[in-house]
């Protein structure tokens, strides 16, 4: 089997990292960043999201498991103290994965410039560059309102735990391929109005943004961020692809939950 590390970068994980390296090298196992089967990240929920954009072309071949040298994550289910476990199963054990829906982002600009797609683990957000955000919402083909406000945030399934969560969106199990679309401060009045509510799509439905007055937005892929001009259409819907995670031991979903909003 073929393997890669991706480390937060900070000494303690740089450390971490090169121990798993040497184990995993020593059961006989590849060194290779270019086209690994398993990737490996040390760090937190940030250093996998880095981890998923480095790899998102490879997909269908490599699956993901994550280390957390912090605060336990949604995605950085192993902690330091484990690494000798984990390297044994990765090189002793039949590679079982599960896999998370994905959202997909298309942009669409005004004049000659060629059409852009991503992908995000998480969540994409969309804001203006300056003065209100306002912004048409279309929903399989068909005009659902005018939002003003701050902005919006789509969410995946498994990304609906962290900025969603915080703009007051549901908590949605990853085995329901969906994406969440999810108001940032939308203003409302007599005179303007928004759903003012979380909106969950089904992944047969596509959500459209159509820029009304600005057409350069300040755009997010999960944890990056950078500014997007004269654009035309925004298109969000659920990927065909998805995301491989190598499962080694058992942590359910709502036990992630439970374990990062309510235990003690």
């Amino acid at each position: 089997m073929k393997f890669t590390v991706v480390s937060k970068g900070d000494e303690r994980s740089n450390e971490y990292a090169s121990q798993i390296k040497k184990y995993l090298t020593d059961f006989e196992l590849i060194y290779d960043e270019d086209e690994p089967e398993i990737v490996i990240s040390i760090g937190g929920d940030g250093t996998l999201l880095t981890a998923f954009q480095q790899y998102c072309d490879r997909l269908k071949d490599t699956a993901f498991v994550g280390i957390h040298t912090g605060h336990l994550g949604f995605y950085a289910d192993w902690r330091p103290s484990e690494i000798e476990k984990l390297v044994i199963a990765i090189a002793k054990s039949e590679l079982k994965v599960v896999e998370y829906p994905l959202l997909e982002v298309n942009i669409s600009y005004n004049g000659n410039k060629k059409d852009e797609h991503f992908l995000a683990l998480n969540e994409a957000t969309i804001k203006s560059v300056e003065g209100t955000f306002v912004i048409d919402v279309e929903i399989k083909g068909e005009l659902f309102e005018r939002f003003r406000g701050d902005g919006l945030c789509v969410s995946t399934p498994s990304g609906s735990t962290a900025y969603n969560k915080a703009l007051g969106g549901a908590i949605i199990h990853p085995s329901l391929p969906s994406i969440q679309i999810s108001e940032m401060a939308s203003i409302n009045n007599r005179v303007f109005r928004t759903i003012g509510s979380p909106l969950i799509l089904p992944a047969h439905h596509t959500c459209r943004l159509r820029p009304v007055t600005e057409k350069d937005f300040q755009i997010g892929i999960d944890h990056l961020s950078f500014l997007q001009r004269d654009i035309k259409v925004i298109e969000f819907k659920v990927a065909k692809e998805k995301i491989r995670f190598a499962r080694y031991k058992p942590f359910p979903f709502w036990s992630r939950v439970r374990a990062s909003f309510v235990s003690d």
